[in-house]
């Protein structure tokens, strides 16, 4: 692995940073003032997230059928491109209308970043090691979220609820660097594109081994995590009683557990398997989330640092089961298609959860359904294929048995 490589890996991570750690997870932690600002009930703040996720949504809609016109390293760089833009329409979004256009923009652009990354940055290193560069991608986007956490909680301290727009000014900045740098030094060869095939990719999907439980986890996971990250500090700060600055590194917290998540489940992986993994992984949300419920300063502090190791764990297991099952022509599509069931699932969660904190008066409950959500996704780590394990229908003779991609695909233009 050569220098060469390393710098593509860390401007795909720096994309994914920007396009999901800013674009996506800025929300849930300048939530509480933006409500403030602008009197925004939680039933709209919910909307707002909304916004973001139903564009996820769509994005993972259009990628699967952009993959088969579409190179995915020009996927990857358009949506990086939306995303940066959907930065700069929220930080001059006067209202909850434009505000919930600039979200969608962010989450649309999300899309196209984050389903193409993983094979492209992983395409720079040997099969061996793809792990290692999907977990890298999961720490450039916890880094995101813990520089927008100790932003936020210092904007607010500056400026009061009235400057969270500046956090938004800030992330725009960085973004258009991290896009440039992108656009002008990230290479990758696709020997051909995917074919075409159902709307949404879900042919391709079929022929991934333990598809089913796979897409079941991947769409668990996306209405439990949400309902955590857009309303914990809302928790923290309306029914605890906790001070911004407080609420605030209970966030940075996660993004620093993130940062280690990665790396962590990629060796997990390796050495009990996808399945025994997955399953601890689901496990533990549910411990953790009922923990952080009283409030309690430091079992809650505590518990955030594994819950963000927990957060990175699970998409980059599932992101590596993808990558190491699916052929090069199903990847694309394919993923999207189990993309999109995660997309619908973060489309209902915010909305869900701004709508029950509403009727109750509380957080309490909006939590406490992340935390039963988990345990649906220990029956599906369960019923993962166990290794060596053929599925005769999910696999078909003529699928390619081809890696996804040669291990020697980046090239950094010299300077």
């Amino acid at each position: 692995m050569t220098a060469r490589a390393w710098i593509a890996v860390a401007f795909a991570a720096a994309s994914a940073g920007v396009a999901q750690g800013f674009g996506r997870f800025t929300l849930g932690v300048v939530l509480p003032a933006m409500r403030s600002d602008l009197g925004l009930s939680n039933t709209v703040a919910g909307s707002i997230a909304t916004a973001n996720v139903t564009a996820y949504l769509v994005g993972t809609l259009a990628v699967a059928i952009a993959s088969s016109r579409i190179r995915l390293l020009t996927i990857m760089k358009v949506g990086l491109l939306i995303a940066v833009a959907g930065q700069l329409v929220s930080a001059v979004a006067p209202n909850a209308l434009v505000l919930m256009f600039g979200m969608f923009c962010s989450g649309f652009g999300g899309a196209w970043v984050w389903i193409p990354t993983p094979v492209v940055a992983s395409a720079a290193f040997p099969p061996e090691k793809r792990g290692t560069a999907i977990g890298l991608l999961s720490s450039g986007m916890a880094l995101s979220i813990v520089f927008t956490s100790q932003l936020a909680g210092w904007v607010r301290r500056l400026w009061g609820d009235e400057g969270w727009r500046n956090v938004y000014v800030v992330q725009t900045i960085i973004g258009l660097l991290v896009a440039v740098g992108t656009v002008a030094v990230v290479r990758h060869a696709q020997e051909q594109l995917s074919p075409k095939g159902s709307v949404g990719g879900f042919d391709a999907l079929r022929r991934v081994p333990g598809w089913r439980p796979v897409t079941a986890m991947y769409t668990t996971f996306g209405f439990m995590y949400l309902l955590v990250l857009a309303f914990m500090s809302s928790r923290l700060e309306g029914d605890n009683g906790w001070s911004a600055s407080n609420a605030s590194l209970s966030f940075t917290l996660i993004g620093l557990g993130m940062v280690f998540g990665g790396p962590i489940v990629a060796k997990s992986v390796s050495a009990f398997g996808t399945r025994a993994t997955l399953g601890c992984a689901f496990g533990l949300w549910s411990v953790l989330v009922v923990t952080i419920l009283p409030g309690w300063i430091l079992p809650t502090l505590a518990s955030s640092v594994v819950i963000g190791m927990i957060f990175a764990s699970i998409p980059v297991s599932l992101t590596m089961y993808f990558v190491e099952n699916a052929s090069a022509e199903d990847y694309g599509p394919g993923f999207s298609a189990a993309t999109l069931a995660f997309g619908v699932a973060q489309m209902v969660s915010p909305q869900v959860g701004g709508v029950l904190a509403d009727w109750t008066s509380t957080f309490l409950w909006v939590l406490l359904l992340s935390a039963a959500c988990a345990l649906l996704g220990i029956v599906g780590a369960l019923r993962l294929p166990k290794p060596g394990t053929q599925i005769s229908e999910q696999m078909p003779p003529q699928s390619d048995p081809r890696p996804l991609v040669p291990p020697s695909v980046f090239s950094v233009r010299p300077h």
